[in-house]
């Protein structure tokens, strides 16, 4: 079942989504919320979809990473952006330790800002401590890529979106960033 997305103003994507305890995670009302954000995200398409983002103030996430959508990325814009693909996955109550500084400028987009982007500086690598969807503690290191979504998603989950991080001058509708930017 695809989920409607949220768009900015919605007050929802302002607050900070509550923790979920084990039990709450293994339950099957968060399994079908966590399978229906997969096919949400699937269908959108993008490589993160928060639980806030689909109207749950909960502390959940869902992203994945294909390597379709890194067709029309040449391998040059592949390596600069050290974007490879990410097996999908969950992350609940995320922690976050930056371990680097917030110096990496690329554009960036959101499913609940559709039809914009802006450049947004983040941490080349991060580590995140999380649970999973069974509820067990996982810890991921992330770099390049795959930290910017870890970034972007967790943002989410504290009631920030890329727009109070981004570069303010170089926010742009998709369309003049696809007709000017990406020569």
């Amino acid at each position: 079942m695809l989920l409607k997305i949220v768009c900015v103003g919605d007050p929802v994507l302002r607050k900070k989504a509550r923790q979920l305890t084990p039990d709450e995670i293994r339950s099957a009302q968060i399994q079908e919320l966590i399978a229906h954000m997969r096919e949400t995200m699937h269908d959108a398409p993008g490589v993160g979809l928060a639980a806030p983002q689909v109207g749950q103030s909960l502390q959940l996430a869902v992203i994945e990473d294909k390597t379709e959508y890194h067709k029309n990325l040449s391998e040059a814009d592949l390596k600069s952006r050290e974007r490879k693909p990410v097996p999908f996955h969950v992350i609940i109550n995320p922690q976050i330790e930056l371990l680097a500084p917030p110096d990496v400028s690329f554009h960036e987009g959101c499913l609940s800002l559709p039809g914009f982007m802006a450049v947004v500086p983040r941490a080349k690598k991060v580590r995140v401590t999380c649970l999973d969807e069974r509820g067990k503690p996982r810890t991921i290191e992330a770099s390049g890529w795959y930290a910017r979504i870890l970034q972007h998603e967790i943002d989410h989950l504290h009631g920030r979106i890329y727009v109070d991080r981004m570069q303010s001058k170089t926010f742009t509708t998709l369309e003049n960033y696809q007709k000017n930017q990406k020569k």
